[in-house]
Order: structure tokens, then sequence, then C-alpha cells
């Protein structure tokens, strides 16, 4: 039985084909838009159609949602297997969602709660997973070289969002009304302070929406919709993305104020250098070190600059991340707000790395984890600090907590489980 895996690129799908091919399926990879990244949609759909038409699959399979990979399923009565790993996905709001031969998956449970009732019987709620094999191999050949280069106290490995965020285009450009700045900006920070819940959908006003609209070129627009969809885009692929950068930043700035903090990163890191006066700065060398006792929870906000954050580019995600994620004491995760409930695909990786995670809380955290047996959460900055500092401190602890994580990886969330998962789940 053959299944046909349309490719972009995305990181998951070496690890959905591996899993395919474990449960007897032959595989017949599409990789032109890996390469081509400008693909139109056209060229898009007569690459699915050669496939369908050469090799007959039990069904086509995407990372993420295509709406024209939809319509082509739809016509030949394939079915069109997806498996959201980003939010937003706005193309989820496309009428294509609604084609019968669909079976799309949404890693995130608002994503699922917003979508599924426009189509109920085609569309399920799957989380992300772990390629904890592959992970394997990779740690098995850490060296002495890699415990002197990777070996750190605190370490985040992402992106700042400051290249992804098209509303600080726009304010920087002077697109934005003074009233629309001001309301954002209030916004923003309301959001900042809250974990768990994002609320900026409910709370964006209407003119706002349309202003962010007007001004930004690129704002998506889905054609044909199952419902309107401004108030998402704004909402997520504008808002969502510009309180990301600024909670990324603030949280590096304020545990460099008391910890060695290590980032791995391809973004601009100029911003989490501020030029502060000496009497608004603090650094690791004003309190001591890992004791909460001593940290002043008022200064949490304050500026820093932040001479204990060492900065590295990108770290190779294949061959160099895995060795990373398990040397390091405490791995750092920040979800980013357009993911409401679920769990990012970083959280499985240090897991299944058998790395400690420190996590901010999301809803869905407690149901797929145990928070203080399997990875750690917090709910505010000042609880953040307070917990590096215990886990710093306490060797035995965090390393039974990651033992713990990588074991309930092993047996409930790989790859191959949500594979297994998705085809019942499918043809129930």
């Amino acid at each position: 039985m053959n299944a046909f895996l349309y490719r972009y690129g995305s990181i998951c799908e070496p690890d959905i084909l591996d899993s395919f091919q474990r449960i007897g399926l032959t595989v017949i990879e599409e990789k032109t838009e890996i390469t081509e990244k400008n693909i139109s949609n056209a060229r898009r759909v007569q690459l699915v159609e050669k496939g369908i038409r050469e090799h007959h699959p039990l069904f086509v399979f995407s990372i993420n949602f295509y709406p024209a990979i939809a319509e082509i399923c739809q016509i030949y009565q394939t079915p069109y297997f997806c498996w959201t790993v980003d939010s937003p996905v706005p193309e989820l709001f496309s009428e294509s969602i609604r084609r019968s031969t669909n079976r799309i998956f949404l890693f995130d449970h608002a994503q699922y709660t917003q979508f599924a009732p426009y189509n109920p019987e085609c569309i399920f709620h799957l989380p992300l997973a772990s390629a904890v094999e592959r992970f394997d191999r990779v740690i098995r050949t850490i060296s002495d070289t890699d415990h002197r280069q990777f070996t750190k106290d605190i370490t985040f490995v992402g992106s700042l969002y400051n290249e992804k965020s098209p509303l600080t285009d726009l304010r920087r450009a002077g697109r934005l009304s003074q009233r629309a700045r001001g309301y954002l900006d209030a916004l923003e920070e309301s959001a900042l302070k809250i974990y768990g819940c994002n609320f900026i959908e409910a709370a964006l006003a209407d003119d706002i929406v349309q202003e962010i609209k007007a001004s930004a070129p690129l704002f998506y627009d889905p054609g044909k919709s199952v419902a309107a969809s401004e108030t998402y885009v704004a909402a997520h692929s504008f808002v969502g993305m510009e309180v990301a950068m600024k909670e990324r930043i603030l949280t590096l700035q304020t545990l460099a104020k008391y910890f060695p903090v290590d980032l791995y990163t391809k973004s601009d890191t100029a911003v989490l250098f501020p030029k502060a006066s000496a009497s608004n700065s603090s650094t690791v060398n004003d309190r001591t070190p890992g004791s909460t006792m001593e940290m002043d929870h008022a200064s949490v906000h304050k500026p820093v600059i932040c001479e204990n954050l060492h900065v590295h580019g990108g770290v190779a995600s294949l061959t160099e991340m895995p060795k990373l994620f398990h040397l390091s004491k405490i791995n750092l995760n920040m979800t980013i707000k357009p993911i409401q409930e679920g769990l990012p695909l970083r959280i499985f990786d240090i897991l299944g790395c058998g790395g400690f995670c420190m996590t901010n809380y999301q809803p869905e955290l407690s149901e797929l984890f145990e928070i203080g047996r399997d990875l750690e959460a917090y709910a505010s900055l000042e609880e953040l600090v307070d917990k590096c500092s215990y886990y710093l401190q306490h060797e035995e602890v965090r390393q039974k907590i990651a033992q713990n994580g990588y074991k309930k990886v092993c047996e409930r969330h790989t790859y191959l489980h949500r594979i297994k998962e998705m085809l019942q789940k499918a043809t129930e």
C-alpha cells in the first residue's frame, strides 16, 4: 500500500515518513516545494494530481493544511491526511476544510475546538510527538568535547521572533494610528502577564483589526472561507507574534539577572542588550545566584544589562540540538501565544533527548504530562526564577524528573504512537 507524502521541508517529515514505513506503507515523496519555496497553487495541484494518477495512494499526507491539495484529493476521492504542527494556520478558514475526503489532525485543542464544527466527522485532535529513537542515536555519540561545549545551566534554543513579527514592521513604518499603537501596547503588556490563557483575539476591537488589515499588504485572505478570519489573523499572525517577541526578550533578560543563560538563535540579538543606566541595571553579581531568598521580585520587570546572557548562533537540529538538550541542566521552552492550549514540538524534543524541560504553563500540559514529575512549568516570571534556582541546586531531583519525562515520551508520545492513533481515528 502506498502513501503519498507531500513535503515542504518541515523537520517533522522524516520522522513521519519513517513511522509510515514501520507500519508497512510504501511512501512516495513529493519534494519539489522543499527547494521551490514560491511554488504556485496550480503547480502544487499538478504535482499532487500526478502522484495520485501514477501511484494510486491509500492517502495523501502533508504537514499543515493545503486547501489546493484538499481540492484535488476531493476530485479523485483520495483521502487527504494532514497534521498541523504550527499556529496560526489561517488556511484552516478556507472552504476547502469542508471536503469529505479530508482527515485533518490539529495539535492544539483550541484549533480543534474552533474548526471541528465545520467538518466534525473529518477533523480530529492529535498532539505532537517525539523522535526518541533518532535522538537516542545522536546522544549515544556524545563525546568529551560535546560535554565541554554543551553542558550549560539554562539553555534556550529558538527564534526571538523579531524577524517574524509583521506588527513591528507596521510600527516602524508609521502605518498605525496613535490610538492603535496605544491600544496594542496595552493589550500586549496585559498578555505578557497571563500564562495559559490567550485573550488577545477576544480583546481586539473591530476598528483595530481593520486598521491592521488595511495597513498590512500581506494580510492573509483565505478567499472563500467558512467564517470571517480577519480577527483571527490580526490576533495571532500580528499581535500574537509581537507578544512572543516581547515575552522571549523579557524572559531571557530576567533570567540573566540571576543565572548564566545560553541562547542559541539565528535571530538578531541586539534587542537583548539595551543601553540602560547603571542605576536601572542589575546583573548576577548584584545578588547571590541561586538564592530565592535574595531575589528581588519587584525588580523582575526592570531593564537589565545582560552580562550573563551568552549568545550563540543557531545549533544544528539533527546533530547538535539533541546533545545540547541532553547536557543542559535546564532547557527552557516558551510557547508562543498563538498556540493557545496545546504543546509545541520543542517540549517533546527536549523530553525525548532526556533533557530537563522548564516550560510556561499550557492547558494541555497536565493532560499529557505530570508537572513536577515529568517536567516543570511556570505561570509567572517570578515563579520561573524561583524554580530555576531550586533545580540548579537540586541535581538529583532535576535528573529524576528528566528521566521520568524521557520514559513518558517513550511509552506514550513517539511518532509511531501518533501515526497509529491517526490511522485509527481516520478509519473509525
